[in-house]
């Protein structure tokens, strides 16, 4: 039998192939959009007169990386709107804003948003700097982990937001001494002034996803789990562009849509999600994982935490955060889900919300035995040392944003000194679920973070970021360079239950990044100056720098 000759073949360069059963590797054929062979020299011998051949010149080729928790859409979105990322300069916040505002004269709300925490005293924006660039017309900003909302006395005014209102059960009122708003909204606070914005059209929702898309595969990103699909309880939905773009051809990678748990409602919206699951189920879309999110952000004190937070002076104080959905209805909810065949995709950040989120997984598997559904808990910010090996024990994915885990103003600032010293030491545990056995998947969660795969391995790596002068954080829960590629590769294919990728092997998808360099030939502090020279999806070139 003749052996087909390839398309494609990629060679003379090292390959990371993700695959502990292959070794050496320096050439990749492709055929049909799938992997034909992998090996040394001779695998060029498949080459005929029509295969394109690609020289790698020593650079670094592995599989495709897939984000197991992003935002691709609302990333998209906000880079047409008001952007304040990349800066921790108020000045230039207001600069930005004032220049939006007058670019845009017609529209009635400036709306958009990643400002950072750390530039406020205490985390909490005034309202009166952005009635100075603004007078007159509300404006809308969320942080840029999107668990806050800066907003103007206008915003306020329209709301009927004033020192009577009480704080929702979910969220929280920023206030000034006088009890009156001072220009914070913390988690569910936002949902007081989401619904007077104006509204983003499916045309905007469809033009922001392909513009995440052209974005995420300049990252060498090929397939992603979309973290917050038909989105509710003052998040937006953004079904409809997956849907459209799945449809029309136009979404080039493979998505998981993650369907949002609405907290205001119990079990009985699960026949909804079996709905929804056929619903947005079309070509390179599938929508078979849930989103609990159960808890906030440690900034803004709302990570469930097992210990209270401290305030300014050292003291405990009687709030330990919160948990958005019930623990003790929470094992019922992801027994059923999972007896229908779902995946459970957890926030969980405090060590309460992951041992909640366990605790549900544990009960799942006690009930239905253990089903390859496999559960997964993203963000992991603090998890108690009892629960580390519980992931490998019940096969629950971590799912770490590595980004994260560094000095930086929001965390020296912000974070450390208002958690219990021992929650504190425990923050961003990889090393310990690594060697615990815990299976490993990674995502960027943008845009509240950057969606650069080689940022946040530099970060996995080297625990501090690229560039910085900090010394790293909890050195010892480093990974190794090979760990956290597997984590962003063949880790998040296994989330994503795309068994036919993230590993290069004959009869795999063909989707393949090639770097600009050989990170493992340069000592590990030089990770994030590498950059992505081509992406491929199914053996097409869908990004060349």
């Amino acid at each position: 039998m003749t052996t087909p000759y390839a398309d494609l073949i990629l060679t003379g360069g090292p390959v990371f192939t993700a695959d502990p059963a292959r070794g050496h590797a320096t050439t990749v054929a492709v055929r049909d959009g799938r992997i034909l062979a992998v090996g040394a020299d001779q695998v060029r011998d498949l080459a005929g007169p029509g295969t394109e051949t690609v020289d790698l010149r020593g650079r670094l080729l592995l599989p495709g990386f897939q984000d197991a928790h992003v935002h691709a859409v609302m990333g998209g979105v906000e880079l047409n709107q008001c952007d304040l990322t990349g800066t921790t300069d108020l000045g230039e916040y207001l600069s930005r804003v004032r220049a939006y505002a007058d670019a845009n004269p017609g529209d009635g709300w400036i709306v958009g948003g990643g400002w950072a925490m750390e530039v406020f005293p205490g985390g909490v924006p005034g309202r009166e700097l952005l009635d100075r660039v603004v007078p007159g017309r509300p404006v809308y900003l969320v942080n840029r982990d999107h668990h806050g909302a800066w907003v103007n006395g206008r915003a306020l005014e329209l709301a009927g937001i004033t020192a009577e209102t009480p704080d929702p059960p979910d969220g929280r009122i920023d206030r000034a001494a006088d009890g009156s708003p001072a220009g914070g909204l913390q988690e569910g606070a936002m949902r007081l002034v989401t619904g007077l914005l104006p509204e983003v059209t499916p045309a905007d929702r469809l033009a922001g996803l392909l513009r995440g898309q052209d974005l995420l595969h300049s990252l060498g990103v090929t397939a992603w789990q979309e973290a917050m699909m038909c989105g509710a309880n003052g998040y937006p939905d953004v079904s409809d562009a997956y849907l459209a773009a799945a449809v029309d051809g136009t979404l080039t990678a493979t998505v998981v849509g993650a369907l949002w748990w609405n907290r205001d409602l119990g079990a009985e919206q699960i026949a909804g999600l079996l709905e929804k699951r056929e619903r947005f189920t079309t070509g390179r879309l599938r929508s078979d994982s849930v989103k609990l999110m159960l808890d906030g952000v440690a900034e803004n004190f709302t990570a469930a935490m097992t210990a209270p937070y401290l305030d300014g002076c050292g003291c405990a104080t009687t709030n330990a955060g919160l948990s958005f959905i019930d623990p003790e209805r929470l094992g019922g909810y992801v027994t059923e889900l999972d007896g229908l065949g779902f995946q459970v995709h957890f926030h969980a950040l405090g060590d309460r919300a992951v041992r909640d989120a366990l605790d549900a997984v544990a009960a799942a598997r006690a009930a239905n035995g253990h089903r390859d559904t496999r559960p997964h808990l993203a963000h992991l910010q603090v998890v108690h040392p009892d629960d580390v090996p519980r992931f490998r024990e019940l096969g629950a994915t971590a799912n770490l944003q590595a980004y994260w885990a560094s000095h930086e103003p929001q965390m020296d600032d912000l974070t450390i000194p208002f958690l219990d010293p021992e929650l504190a030491a425990r923050q961003y545990p990889f090393g310990d679920l690594r060697r615990a056995g815990a299976h490993l998947a990674a995502g960027s969660d943008w845009p509240v973070t950057t969606p650069d795969p080689l940022q946040a391995i530099h970060v996995a790596v080297n625990r501090v970021h690229h560039g910085s002068d900090y010394e790293p954080f909890l050195g010892a829960q480093a990974l190794d360079l090979a760990t956290a590629l597997t984590a962003y590769t063949a880790g998040s294919a296994y989330v994503n239950r795309l068994d036919d990728t993230g590993t290069l092997r004959a009869g795999n998808r063909a989707d393949l990044v090639v770097l600009d360099r050989d990170p493992f030939a340069a000592p590990p502090a030089e990770i994030g100056e590498a950059r992505v020279a081509l992406t491929y999806v199914d053996g097409r070139v869908v990004y060349a720098a």
